[in-house]
């Protein structure tokens, strides 16, 4: 089977189900930004963030994948990806790595800025594509997204905040803290 196949080549593609629709529309860009994520989370594990953060990420990308088959679908027609869509007890286990993450973390008391290790500035680098993909997912025009994907990516990016914090603390490498300027 050939990679292409030339169906985009007028601007369009396909979603499961059978539209068609711009490459440009809202929808392609929220499972693009999803994909993304993916793949930025990908270079996060390649950074090697650690045994149990690596697992973490590991099942995290699978259900990025679940996520994106959900929004690549003509709404209406889910039922049709014959798989468990992502639900309640998801964002429930990103909780429990969010709570198991920050013990042994110092407290807050300021802002942190994405850096310190390799590993934990690629987890802060897709904790804003986690933001991204939470805006543009909140912005479907044509079918709102279902709630609990909302309050996945939302869960998703406070793990890869926390995540981040964990790996640089790991590799005895401070978090890099904001000073506000004149301070």
């Amino acid at each position: 089977m050939k990679i292409y196949t030339k169906t985009g080549d007028d601007g369009t593609t396909g979603l499961f189900g059978g539209a068609r629709v711009p490459k440009s529309s809202a929808r392609v860009d929220a499972y693009g930004t999803v994909d993304e994520l993916n793949a930025t989370l990908g270079v996060a594990r390649a950074a090697k963030v650690g045994a149990v953060a690596d697992g973490v990420l590991a099942a995290v990308q699978v259900d990025l994948f679940t996520l994106g088959a959900e929004l690549a679908t003509v709404p209406g027609k889910e039922d049709k990806l014959k798989m468990k869509l992502l639900g309640a007890d998801d964002a429930e286990r990103l909780e429990h790595a969010i709570d198991a993450a920050e013990v042994g973390l110092p407290p807050l008391t300021n802002f942190v800025l994405p850096g310190g290790t390799p590993g934990a500035a690629a987890l802060h680098h897709s904790r804003t594509v986690c933001r991204r993909a939470e805006r543009l997912v909140l912005a479907l025009p044509d079918a709102p997204a279902r709630g609990e994907l909302i309050i996945y990516l939302n869960r998703l990016s406070d793990l890869l905040f926390v995540l981040a914090r964990k790996v640089n603390k790991d590799a005895s490498v401070p978090d890099v803290l904001w000073a506000p300027r004149g301070a």
